[in-house]
């Protein structure tokens, strides 16, 4: 299947807090999207593996993608090299994605900046006809997506540019939602984790919406690029 959009994750919610809106937008537009996971998130203090891997499902259906898988590497020890390059590069190659999504440039969390360094690159290097790659059995052909867009997490960057996701922050919320066990439940026996808390929960809104006030909308999802955006001509600004 090849897609419009790939969205990669370090862990599985990264691209649900981060850009969840914005997919489900594209959704709605007919886009095909689909999330790749790299790790199961598992060194996360409340939760088990089993608990995400059903979150993570839960929220996939929620914004509707065509698909999401993840590969396994390990939650933070995982390395921006060429055996993980490979890995990553089978997959961009498997789903010819004009557009990839991936992590902060930096952020809180040591996994989300080597992921968005681990995704850039192998987004260059999957465009090299001389690495090979096979998925099945069957060598891949080459392919290098036209962009590749940072979301933002928990540090607050400056986004290059911001996508209006008004009508689509319920969605947003009903797919974060979906990690129960991964953030604010008042009824909840496990440790208070900094994303646990009700003001984290209650960021994801006010965030998005100070964003939208910038801009003149409700809501907005932020982002940043790796070169200059193109456009056609002023009028294609707003």
């Amino acid at each position: 299947m090849k897609l419009d959009i790939l969205a990669f994750g370090a862990h599985p919610d990264d691209v649900e807090l981060g850009c969840s809106a914005t997919l489900a937008k594209e959704v709605s537009l007919g886009k095909k999207v689909g999330i790749i996971d790299l790790t199961r998130g598992e060194l996360g203090t409340r939760g088990s593996v089993a608990i995400r891997n059903t979150e993570a499902a839960m929220a996939a259906e929620i914004l509707g993608v065509q698909v999401r898988e993840n590969l396994d590497m390990r939650d933070g020890f995982f390395v921006n090299d060429e055996s993980h390059q490979l890995r990553v590069i089978e997959m961009i190659r498997k789903y010819q994605p004009e557009m990839v999504l991936c992590n902060a440039i930096a952020d809180r969390h040591i996994d989300h900046g080597k992921g968005s360094q681990l995704v850039s690159d192998a987004c260059f290097l999957s465009g090299l006809t001389k690495i090979e790659t096979h998925h099945n059995g069957q060598k891949q052909a080459a392919w290098r997506p036209k962009v590749v867009y940072h979301y933002i997490q928990w540090q607050s960057i400056a986004p290059d540019f911001v996508v209006d996701v008004s009508a689509f922050m319920d969605v947003k919320m009903k797919a974060v939602q979906a990690y129960a066990s991964q953030f604010y439940d008042p009824n909840s026996t496990e440790p208070v984790t900094p994303i646990a808390s009700k003001n984290f929960l209650d960021s994801i809104e006010y965030r998005a919406m100070d964003l939208g006030r910038l801009v003149g909308v409700a809501f907005a999802e932020g982002f940043t690029v790796e070169r200059y955006l193109t456009v056609n001509s002023l009028t294609d600004l707003k």
